[in-house]
Order: structure tokens, then sequence, then C-alpha cells
């Protein structure tokens, strides 16, 4: 039982830190979808997550007002599409069914236009792959991952320079929307399947028929909590641990809440703290109230590696089922105080890059020049896949190359996507590099057998 102690505290945090549950997501099956007719698979796929995911809101309403905790998103993640329109084809179809399927139950997002193709690619996952940046400019809420890479098989460097490509073409045809297409695209290495997050998420092929995954958030509990330590890193690092543990606490009443009254599984809670662009939700503001004059100078990543350790271990004492990524994100573009460090010059992309070796993901939600060349990007993506190959984590990319706009300008989403300067990236190119292709081997540490 909560004391009264611990739910005043745990009002203040929703009251003045921003506490919220980020998100309800609900996965599903689609593999009893799967017919050899692309309208048939299309239909089925509509019915089943409508039929599912019919009360997803009103259950997320009705759970915040029963607790008192705000929760901000409820989504949808589904079987990786391009597994589910194999038989049939028909992916655009598919993308446009998952569409409609998500403004009928007015859910926010739709995760799983997805593929799997770290080692390699099917014919028909190639013609998957040529798909996204259409069905990224004609829907509004469906969004799309791709891994390209797992410390088990290596990085697939022709899935890699192809995602260079995709990204640039999804720019263009979004290119009137400041190419937010982009900011629904994310490319993996070793992508987890229970991840409630987006643009990343969709549900694993090992998952159960329907499964309630939550993510929760609370940087500013965390930096409130850290403005009252004096003491030494070590302090620093139990406050943090303490402060992850009673988040988590809230996220798991609410899944398991949540799974009941929606007759899924309760999966995971997914305890990472994911910024919003609103003044006092900044992972960013944490590593400056650890010392840092600014997210960026030198200790960033030292003290970022604290802070994804502590969330970790604070979350895992919370909850027995702890899962997607859980720690910290670093999106400039969703985080006021790496807006503002990116901004000024005090977060450059090399120091961007070294964080990503630390925190829960990677190049995430970074607006770059729109005539930044694809091998460039394909590029981007290799390093951070080899950062996560190598160091046995999940890395990603979602960067946005902004068409018509350059370095000095700056670009508005709008809601939690926020805004992004538009940061420099280098002049040299890696293009021979990124045209040799083949397959970058894994590392010797993946031999565990």
């Amino acid at each position: 039982m909560l004391t009264d102690k611990e739910i005043l505290e745990t009002m203040g945090m929703v009251s003045s830190q921003h506490l919220d549950v980020r998100c309800i997501t609900m996965g599903i099956s689609l593999f009893d979808c799967i017919s050899e007719d692309a309208a048939r698979t299309a239909t089925k796929v509509y019915d089943k997550i409508t039929s599912y995911a019919k009360d997803l809101v009103s259950v997320g309403d009705k759970i915040a007002t029963m607790y008192g905790v705000p929760v901000v998103n409820k989504r949808v993640s589904v079987t990786p599409i391009s597994l589910v329109g194999a038989a049939s084809g028909g992916y655009l179809e598919l993308a446009l069914a998952l569409d409609r399927a998500a403004a009928e139950a007015g859910i926010d997002f739709i995760g799983g236009y997805t593929a799997l193709v770290q080692k390699g690619a099917t014919a028909k996952e190639n013609s998957f792959l040529e798909t996204i940046p259409e069905a990224l400019s004609r829907t509004k809420k469906v969004c799309s991952s791709v891994n390209v890479a797992s410390s088990r098989a290596g990085i697939n460097m022709d899935a890699v320079r192809k995602m260079g490509e995709i990204v640039k073409k999804a720019a263009y045809l979004t290119r009137d929307e400041d190419s937010i297409g982009c900011a629904k695209l994310v490319v993996f290495a070793n992508a987890v399947e229970d991840n409630p997050f987006m643009a990343g998420a969709f549900h694993g092929t090992g998952e159960a028929d329907k499964v309630i995954n939550v993510g929760v958030s609370g940087p500013g509990v965390v930096k409130a909590a850290l403005e009252k330590v004096e003491g030494d890193l070590t302090e620093v690092a139990e406050t943090v641990k303490k402060t992850a543990f009673k988040v988590t606490r809230v996220g798991q009443l609410v899944a398991k809440t949540a799974a009941e009254m929606l007759g899924g599984e309760f999966g995971i809670v997914d305890l990472s703290l994911a910024p919003t662009p609103a003044v006092g939700d900044s992972v960013a503001r944490i590593l400056e109230e650890m010392g840092l004059e600014r997210v960026g100078a030198c200790g960033t990543t030292a003290a970022l590696a604290l802070l994804n350790d502590a969330v970790k271990k604070g979350g895992i004492m919370a909850s027995s089922h702890v899962g997607g990524l859980s720690g910290a994100f670093i999106p400039v573009s969703e985080d006021i105080g790496m807006i503002e460090a990116a901004a000024m010059g005090a977060l450059p992309m090399e120091k961007l890059e070294a964080m990503t070796a630390v925190c829960s993901v990677g190049i995430d939600m970074v607006a770059v020049p729109g005539d930044t060349p694809a091998e460039v990007i394909s590029a981007m993506i290799a390093d951070e896949a080899a950062i996560g190959v190598v160091n046995h984590k999940t890395t990603a990319v979602r960067v946005i190359p902004v068409y018509g706009k350059g370095v000095g300008e700056d670009v508005s989403f709008g809601g939690l996507l926020g805004r992004a300067p538009i940061m420099r990236v280098s002049g040299y190119s890696p293009e021979k590099f990124i045209s040799r292709g083949g397959r970058i081997p894994a590392p010797l540490s993946s031999n565990k057998n």
C-alpha cells in the first residue's frame, strides 16, 4: 500500500515536475491476418486493430482520472508489415489500412511499418523498403522502422546504403511540411520487440496476441530531486536510482491496470526518461544540474552514463517486467535544453554521437541541411549501428534533412516533436566507403555459444 507521504509525493511530481505516463502502447499480432490477397489482408488488418484498440483511448483517459497521472499518448504497435504483406504484396494498401484504423481508434500513432534486415533482405523486403517514403507521405499516423544491424549478425551495409536514399526520398515527398515524414522513420541496430515509444515501436514475433506496454517519463522529477543534492556523484547516482524506482512503480500500476481493463497481457514498463519541449521536462537540464555549465561540455558523456545506469538500476528494482529501451533519450528537437545547446554551438554533431554510446537510443530527431547527400546519411546510420553492435545495445538514427533549409535556420514540427536548429554535418564524403556495400562482420564478442 502507498503511504500518505508517498501519495502526496506523487501528486507533487505530477503537478509541478511533469511526471506522466508518456504512452500506453497496445501491441497487436497480425499473423492471423495474412492472406494471399492484398485487399483481404488489408481488410483483416483494419478489422483486427479497430476491434482490439477500440477502447484504448477511453481506458487511458479513465486510468488518468483514477490515479491522477496524465496519460499523454495512446498508441498501437503491430507485427512488422514486411512480414504481414510478404504473401500478398500490397504494402501501400496495408499502410493506408493502418492509418485508417488509427484514425478510427482515435490513437496518436501506429508503429510497425517495419522490416528486419540486419543480415540480409529478401526480394519482398527490398520491395517493402522502397514503399516507405510514399507510405509516410500518404499517411498521418503511421510510423516506420528498419533494423539494419545486430550484435549477432553485424551491419548490413547494403541496407544502410538503401536507407540513406530512403530518408532523402521521404524528406522530399514531405517537403511541404518541413520533411516531417523523416520524423516518423527510425533506422535501428539491435531493435527491441517491446518498445512502446514511437517512431520505433513494432510488435515482435515472440510476443503474445495482445500486449500492453507502458512508457513512463519523468525528467522533471529527476531534476527536482537532484536540486536537493549537495554531495558527491555517488549521492547523485543514488538519488537518481531512488527517483527512478518511484517513477517506475507508477508505470507498473498503470500497465497492470490497463492490461486488465483492455483484456491483454501486461508486457513491460519502459522507464526511459523521454523529454518534451516543455520547460522543466528536459534530460539536458538533469545533466546541467549535475554540474555541467551546458550540455555538450566536456564531461557530458560521463554524466549521461551515470544517469542512464542509475535509471536502469532503480527501474529494475521497481518492476520484474522492465523492457523496451529503458534509459535516457536525447532527441534534440524534443528537449529544450538540447535545442538551446545545439543552437548556440555547445552541442555539435560529434559530441552528440559520443553521447549515444551511453544513452538509450542514438542520433534522434536531429535536423540537418536538406542538401545533405544520401551517402552522408547512410554513413551516420553506419556510425550509430557500429556503436550499437560493438556495445551490444540499441542505437538508432532519426535524422531529418529538411528540404530547402540549411545551417543557421531552424524548423518547427509542433507538439511533442518540437523544434530544432539545422545542425552542421561533416563536408567530407564517405561515398566510396558506403558504395562498397556488403556486410560489416559481427564483433568477436558476439560469439557466446
